[in-house]
């Protein structure tokens, strides 16, 4: 399965919102310039390691770091061997569950553990709805009233961006009070497609939300859009990585397993600093 970094979606997406990208032999590149140092150049998850290409880039935008994800340990093994030293944080997580949406719709409600199972049930007795919202802006404001400052929000331009690179493969979700002209948002994601797999690529709940289990109808919206549009996997886009330990998301891993799903891991963050031109 082709990353959804490098697909053509994301590439457009990232150059909406500042990066330069180029595409060598079906791999993106991603260009980021820093004033008076040169540029950064970052790889993520390519199906290969074109060390030749690399250079190519590094010559041509005077690249002072080099930011490789590869998707194999043996991708990983070989950066290892060309410089590349693995990096304490990574960017993209390491560490995901990957759900089969090809069974049926009940066949996945079965394969959910007790507590997602018992979250949805209790959530029909609500008179709350799921929508998808088209509004971006209002999207937006939704989630800037339920996280405050606590939490980063994008801004409206690179939502905008998200939304017409992936088109109707872009899905602003929300739930929300139906019984009072949709005055309290309880809970709202993005979930985006590609070819075959569907990510769960960013969230929010409230803490209304959390006590009545918002949460776990958001995402199972989502698992059921992206079946509907064909997708074969639900990726979870991350879960917590005891290699690269972040203990903030011990509690939204547990909440990720309760849906099922293939735990799969990745190498993490392999990085190069080097003077323009030197590879």
């Amino acid at each position: 399965m082709i990353d959804i970094r490098q697909t053509p979606q994301y590439v457009n997406y990232l150059q909406k919102i500042g990066w330069k990208v180029e595409r060598a032999k079906n791999i993106n590149y991603f260009i980021k310039k820093i004033p008076l140092l040169g540029s950064v150049l970052k790889l993520q998850r390519p199906e290969k390691i074109r060390h030749k290409d690399i250079g190519v880039l590094c010559a041509r935008y005077r690249v002072f770091q080099i930011i490789a994800e590869p998707k194999t340990e043996s991708d990983a093994k070989y950066l290892t061997s060309i410089g590349f030293r693995l990096s304490k944080s990574p960017y993209l997580p390491t560490k995901t569950l990957q759900l089969d949406l090809t069974m049926g719709e009940e066949q996945l409600f079965t394969g959910l553990k007790k507590d997602a199972r018992y979250a949805l049930r209790k959530l029909q007795m609500l008179n709350d709805k799921c929508q998808i919202e088209n509004d971006t802006e209002k999207f937006r404001d939704a989630w800037k009233n339920s996280v405050g400052m606590k939490r980063y929000v994008p801004p409206l331009s690179h939502l905008l961006a998200l939304k017409n690179s992936f088109k109707n493969d872009c899905n602003f979700l929300l739930y929300f009070d139906d019984s009072n002209h949709r005055s309290r948002t309880f809970a709202g994601a993005i979930f985006l497609k590609t070819s075959d797999v569907a990510y769960y690529w960013q969230a929010f709940t409230n803490k209304e939300g959390r006590k009545i289990f918002a949460q776990y109808k958001i995402v199972w919206e989502g698992i059921k859009w992206a079946k509907k549009k064909g997708a074969k996997v639900f990726d979870f886009e991350g879960i917590y990585d005891k290699r690269f330990p972040q203990k903030s998301w011990l509690g939204f891993t547990h909440f990720k397993k309760s849906f099922g799903g293939v735990e799969v891991e990745y190498p993490g963050a392999f990085v190069k600093n080097q003077l323009p031109f030197n590879i």
